[in-house]
């Protein structure tokens, strides 16, 4: 009997980016610096010395960018917005030529039948900003809300649904407890500190939006689901730690108005006792969730893993991307399926989903062929359809990415791209899983059909 993957009338199919990954010219026409910009460019922080201060010359190319969009058939492009273009100390003077760049480019996307999804804060924090504290800085809500205010005062409207943050919880492992990431501190100490101001500012934006918008407003978390490597009590309790830690850390504040009681124990001493007022302003009511997700881990127990004393176990005979991470389409079900019992039902996105395989630095032919990349994507979007079938309120999906670009302190040699990016030239490829993918927008899925 042939199954059915034929998506519900309305399904949103988009694809996604960030600022820092693809536009280049960092400082340009009155920018300011970011943490980013300041990281990429202090020696030993990135892999091959990489920066994004070309990148994909999107700031340039975006038109030709948005032209790519059209012919893949997208319905909605995902991109963020760097705060230090439109504000570059972080908070005051605003500059106009910033603001005027995001206002061209939703007017591009209008244009061409595009719906734009605005991400306010997708991890480049004005260098401003962490000169005066950062995200461990209370005062940051209040700046965030400035900024954003900013942004819909010129936006709204135009764009109609918004997020407050990206992977709040990428911001605070890799930038405030391992220091792999942008502003790179390793602090026990600091990390829960970021990760509290992160969801109050993310509360001070969306009041900031009810105050003067008149549409959509939500928030981006990166969900990875944890499963024990044994029935032993230790390699449960370890995955319960992790769990918490990476899927409720930032959602709980957000949507319950609480913490899980396993970050006291996770943290220790370090963990804060935060006022309860704060949790009046990070559990605002939100109009969507988006949910990255890219693979799962196995758990196990090790006393010596810091902090959770948990660390993931390799599987075998399966299918590992080239950042490591295990193709697992059944977590993507089984996590929405979580989501929804933990938290209602919200409507829900998909706001990143995809895979870094190998791709020659330069292209041959007029397709680049990609077949790993293409079963991950057919994989998960059957994975993601079971789970509207289990009830999950899933709204629509945003490939990552639309174009390889650079992966943060990974560089240019890890390629998410439906299209291939030769960054020597700027020439861009389509790869087979974007045609695929067209075709996929283009049936609402029937392509997907057993």
């Amino acid at each position: 009997m042939t199954q059915s993957y034929r998506f519900p009338p309305g399904f949103h199919w988009g694809a996604a980016t960030s600022a820092y990954q693809i536009e280049g010219s960092p400082l340009a026409d009155g920018a300011g610096p970011s943490i980013w910009e300041r990281f990429a460019h202090t020696p030993g922080m990135m892999a091959n010395g990489d920066t994004g201060d070309i990148a994909c010359d999107h700031y340039h190319r975006y038109k030709d960018d948005v032209q790519l969009m059209r012919a893949l058939g997208l319905q909605g492009y995902r991109f963020s917005i760097a705060w230090s273009r439109v504000l570059p100390e972080g908070a005051g003077r605003i500059n106009q030529k910033g603001v005027d760049f995001y206002s061209r480019l939703v007017d591009e996307l209008l244009e061409n039948g595009i719906e734009p999804n605005a991400t306010l804060f997708h991890w480049d924090l004005p260098a401003a900003l962490d000169d005066r504290g950062g995200w461990l800085n209370r005062d940051i809500a209040h700046w965030f809300a400035e900024y954003a205010n900013v942004m819909y005062k010129a936006l709204d409207g135009r764009v109609k649904r918004w997020s407050t943050l990206n992977e709040p919880w990428v911001v605070t492992d890799g930038g405030y407890l391992h220091g792999a990431l942008a502003p790179g501190h390793r602090s026990k100490y600091e990390a829960p500190i970021a990760a509290h101001n992160l969801m109050r500012a993310s509360g001070a934006g969306i009041q900031a939006y009810r105050a003067v918008g008149k549409h959509e407003i939500g928030v981006v978390f990166n969900i990875e689901p944890k499963y024990p490597a044994s029935n032993s009590q230790e390699d449960i309790a370890a995955t319960r730690r992790a769990h918490a830690y990476m899927n409720e850390q930032f959602a709980d504040p957000a949507l319950l108005g609480s913490y899980p009681p396993e970050l006291k124990e996770i943290f220790g001493p370090a963990w804060p006792d935060f006022p309860e007022d704060d949790f009046k302003l990070t559990q605002q009511k939100v109009d969507f969730v988006g949910l990255n997700y890219y693979t799962r881990a196995v758990v196990k127990h090790d006393p010596n893993a810091y902090p959770l004393k948990a660390v993931p176990v390799k599987q075998p005979n399966t299918t590992y991307t080239e950042t490591g991470w295990e193709v697992y389409e059944q977590g993507f079900t089984d996590m929405f399926t979580w989501f929804k019992q933990r938290y209602g039902d919200i409507p829900l996105y998909v706001t990143e989903n995809g895979s870094a395989f190998y791709d020659a630095p330069v292209a041959e032919g007029d397709v680049v062929q990609d077949p790993l990349r293409t079963s991950y994507l057919r994989k998960h979007l059957k994975a993601m359809h079971h789970a509207i079938e289990q009830g999950v309120n899933l709204k629509g999906y945003y490939a990552w990415s639309l174009m390889d670009n650079l992966e943060w302190s990974l560089g240019f040699a890890k390629r998410f791209g439906l299209y291939h990016v030769d960054f020597a030239t700027q020439k861009r490829t389509p790869k087979a899983t974007a045609k695929f993918y067209a075709q996929v927008i283009e049936t609402n899925g029937a392509v997907l059909d057993d």
